[in-house]
């Protein structure tokens, strides 16, 4: 017998909601994830983002050479110089989705906010909103809260020189606890400034600008790690820049519009593949794409009318008639680059060739090392896998996370708290090899790491990755932290652009628990545990837990912190020719060195 509740579903229950209503009640539709600002793509990042576009979109139209940012209390204040928006539909403009001048090519020809939201988003998502605009030596300003308009807009004279004001605070109910991480507007903020050659953007007083697009990021990329001078070439709507570096893999910088796609698409893959196509018809050869690429640092910018994105974050570009026209160009301007550039040519070619020895060198050690997998057992010993992974055309793919932790143990009650569908587990069985200064054949004979790469699908090539997100569980002791280094060390030397594009985290898990009666709270610090102390110490009963290492966490607790609240912090390094030198303090001779930074530094 059937004893649930019958809910009755008629005409009552059908529900009509306002864009903006829409918007606060799903907000991952329109910025993606929400989060606190402790990740590039947090949702406060977005915000900021949407309304710097509108800016930057006034200068590629030929109106405005500034944008002033400033930054405080978590208040951000934007000012541009461009034509302001008509007075008329300034409420409009920022608050009823669909509503724009974006849909008009004569008044924006490369925009990249294309649908009408994205202004509106940041109103809805905000705790408050005000938008200045000066025409003219009128101005009028309309504010906000929620998304709901809280005066009544009159028109003013004034002295300004025209342009548009905004200025916004995020919703702390959907952003709690957040703060803006200056590093990283100031890395945003130097991807405009490239794009954008002669715009200058202040953010607090800091300036930003380009005068060599492309060529600039190159140098700040490279830092003379390049093997030969930088091809930059500029046609049309087309400007590309890239490199060869002694570094393992391929990392580029796509954009569209003025506008970064961190997962690239179709712009991209016309780039790499006008790489290969040019190399081939200069050298008259047939080098593999995988010889030609290996080592590359590239940047590519294209302008195109009706940019198509996957979602309203825009990260990756859709379009598919792209191709047709930009691999050729990409191809034609590389030839035309060498042939006046033949200096070029000799450096070039002795790296490909150099990429294509090595390249079968590996074939082999990376057949012995399939063989002897084989030999050890039929599937990866210590994976715990999930039903969804990368790539995978459910949607799911996004989701999807690979937990890297020591020892069984320590992976048991993660193993059991996971969620099955998108979470995957992988226990180590020790410490890992240090591989710093090592070949890469070396990861391939050692089975430990060989089942790392296979599990994660990236023997072959990082595009296979499986998981959106590879995480690194380990204990908060000296033997923990030296498998986190020892991880780390294998990820920056052979797999950089894993890091550089933010798959790679550390898994921050509570030293401490705090509990009376009738409270318990988790604490990630010595500070966080003695607030709880000093706030739960009126309880009959107290008792402070000190963790000494994962799989002192039960199941049960664990599955609090590998959920929503999860705290994973990002792995990051602010650019390329930054590696070695990392790699090199942290896991090379200089002991005494290494010391005394710990000991100042983190003791």
């Amino acid at each position: 017998m059937n004893t649930a509740k019958e809910v009755v579903y008629d005409e009552s229950k059908i529900l009509t909601l306002s864009s903006l209503e829409h918007i606060r009640l799903r907000p991952g539709m329109y910025i993606g994830r929400l989060g606190n600002g402790s990740h590039p793509s947090d949702g406060i990042y977005i915000l900021l983002k949407e309304i710097i576009d509108n800016s930057i979109d006034e200068f590629i139209m030929g109106y405005g050479k500034r944008i002033d940012i400033h930054i405080e209390n978590g208040i951000v204040n934007i000012r541009d110089f461009g034509r302001g928006i008509p007075l008329g539909k300034v409420v409009e403009c920022v608050s009823i989705i669909n509503t724009g001048a974006k849909y008009n090519d004569e008044v924006f020809q490369f925009s990249v906010g294309l649908n009408g939201v994205g202004t509106k988003a940041v109103n809805a998502l905000s705790d408050n909103f005000s938008v200045t605009s000066f025409r003219e030596k009128n101005q009028l300003s309309a504010e906000f809260k929620a998304g709901e308009l809280t005066n009544t807009p009159t028109t003013d004279e004034t002295n300004e020189s025209n342009g548009t004001r905004i200025s916004f605070k995020p919703d702390s109910n959907l952003f709690p606890n957040y703060s803006y991480d200056l590093g990283t507007i100031r890395k945003q903020l130097w991807n405009y400034a490239y794009l954008n050659r002669k715009l200058t953007i202040t953010l607090n007083g800091e300036k930003f600008k380009s005068d060599n697009g492309l060529l600039d990021l190159m140098h700040e990329e490279v830092n003379d790690s390049n093997l030969y001078d930088i091809v930059h070439c500029q046609c049309g709507n087309l400007e590309m820049a890239f490199t060869h570096t002694e570094h393992y893999g391929e990392e580029y910088f796509s954009y569209v519009n003025g506008h970064h796609t961190n997962d690239g698409g179709t712009h991209l893959s016309a780039f790499r593949e006008g790489i290969l196509k040019g190399v081939n018809q200069f050298f008259n050869s047939s080098f593999d794409g995988p010889d030609v690429r290996d080592g590359i640092v590239g940047a590519v910018a294209i302008k195109v009318q009706e940019p198509v994105f996957e979602s309203q974050t825009k990260n990756k570009l859709g379009n598919s008639d792209l191709r047709t026209w930009l691999m050729p160009m990409v191809r034609d301007t590389f030839v035309d680059f060498l042939y006046k550039h033949p200096e070029i040519a000799d450096p070039l070619k002795l790296k490909i060739q150099s990429n294509e020895r090595i390249r079968k060198e590996l074939s082999n050690v990376k057949k012995a090392a399939r063989d002897n997998a084989k030999k050890s057992a039929l599937a990866i010993p210590n994976l715990k896998d999930c039903k969804f992974h990368r790539g995978d055309k459910n949607g799911r793919g996004d989701d999807t996370t690979i937990f890297i932790t020591e020892g069984v143990s320590a992976g048991g009650s993660m193993i059991s708290a996971r969620d099955v569908y998108t979470q995957a587990v992988f226990c180590l069985k020790g410490k890992p090899l240090n591989c710093f200064g090592q070949g890469k054949e070396t990861i391939y004979k050692n089975l430990e790491l060989f089942n790392v790469m296979k599990t994660l699908g990236i023997e072959d090539s990082i595009d296979d990755l499986r998981y959106n997100k590879v995480i690194i569980a380990t204990d908060a002791d000296v033997d923990g932290l030296h498998i986190r280094n020892l991880l780390l060390t294998f990820f920056l030397q052979f797999y950089e652009p894993l890091v550089l594009h933010g798959h790679i985290y550390i898994l921050e898990t509570p030293l401490f628990r705090v509990r009376n009666q009738k409270i318990t709270r988790y604490c990630y610090n010595e500070s966080e545990r003695d607030d709880a102390f000093e706030s739960l110490r009126k309880g009959t009963h107290l008792e402070v837990t000190r963790f000494k290492g994962l799989g002192e966490i039960s199941p049960k607790e664990f599955g609090q912190f590998i959920g929503e609240n999860m705290r994973a912090i990002p792995v990051g390094v602010e650019h390329t020719h930054e590696i070695p030198d990392l790699l090199n303090f942290y896991m090379g001779n200089n002991t005494a060195d290494r010391r005394r930074y710990i000991m100042e530094n983190l003791v």
